[in-house]
């Protein structure tokens, strides 16, 4: 597979090619409550907390019932890319992990998930709908308040698609828990741009050492592993299971990036990013927290 691999966008490349808006995050740790649908299950501890937008972490528990899409090949010159037919899950299924980014559109709240489940000791993945998506076993749920900044979807003319971005907000953190909140940047990684070298980049720009990605939700255009293995469909949906951006002994930034992604047809794989490698196909979704 190509490494200097890209899809051509319907409409004119961003100048800008990483879209960041810098603010604090806040971690707390819930369960999410069965019989709600998984966006409602995510909204009401936030709301709780008021906060309107943040990077979730979800492992465990089961859905059911619920729908997904599988990333596919656009059929018109208006989207480089666009989503399956809706696909059901045949009972309750297994999570085994998921990453979203909650925020708003059009004034509502709108949580845009990936996850990998497993159906029938088959593991399947996909773009869930979390309006429909209902919390059959109690889910754990690691999310990241975002005071200061959010996640707000607005019609992108590059993709022609609307699409998370990150904008500025006022503070509503009280004084007194700043102390315990992190300095991070919310971020959009725009297409065509390796996923790994766009995060380096950013840190250098910024100086920072170390940060660590919370969420992460992206399309890349296949997948290029450091073992060597790789997936040749150019559409996927994709989730970061963990990802750090360190300055090495050397003097080098360097992402390490560990995903899951599923494909056209409907096949998982998982593996970590050969930097360089993997450019975005639509957007990538990201909060970084800075540690150093």
């Amino acid at each position: 597979m190509d490494v200097a691999r890209s899809v051509k966008q319907p409409g004119p490349p961003a100048a800008r090619r990483v879209q960041a808006v810098e603010g604090r995050c806040s971690s707390l740790e819930v369960l999410l409550e069965p019989g709600l649908t998984l966006l409602e299950a995510v909204r009401r501890p936030l709301a709780a907390f008021g906060c309107s937008s943040a990077a979730v972490d979800l492992k465990g528990g089961a859905l059911g019932p619920f729908s997904y899409f599988l990333p596919a090949y656009s059929e018109t010159p208006e989207h480089a890319a666009f989503y399956s037919q809706p696909f059901s899950g045949d009972g309750v299924s297994a999570l085994k992990a998921a990453r979203g980014t909650f925020g708003i559109r059009d004034g509502s709240p709108l949580l845009h998930c990936h996850a990998i489940w497993s159906q029938h000791g088959t593991a399947r993945g996909g773009h869930l709908l979390t309006t429909e998506a209902i919390v059959a076993e109690p889910i754990k749920a690691r999310i990241w308040s975002l005071d200061g900044v959010g996640f707000e979807a607005h019609p992108d003319a590059e993709t022609n698609f609307t699409l998370f971005g990150p904008v500025a907000q006022p503070s509503t953190l009280p004084i007194s828990d700043r102390p315990r909140s992190k300095r991070c940047f919310a971020l959009r990684l725009l297409p065509n741009q390796d996923i790994c070298t766009a995060l380096e980049d950013f840190c250098r720009s910024e100086g920072i050492s170390a940060a660590v990605v919370r969420g992460g939700v992206a399309s890349i255009i296949g997948a290029i592993f450091e073992d060597g293995s790789s997936v040749t469909s150019e559409v996927t949906e994709m989730l970061i299971c963990t990802g750090t951006i360190a300055v090495r002994s050397h003097g080098a930034t360097h992402a390490t990036l560990d995903v899951e992604l599923v494909d056209h047809k409907g096949e998982v794989a998982a593996g970590r990013l050969m930097r360089g490698a993997n450019p975005i196909l639509i957007t990538a979704e990201i909060v970084l927290e800075v540690l150093a």
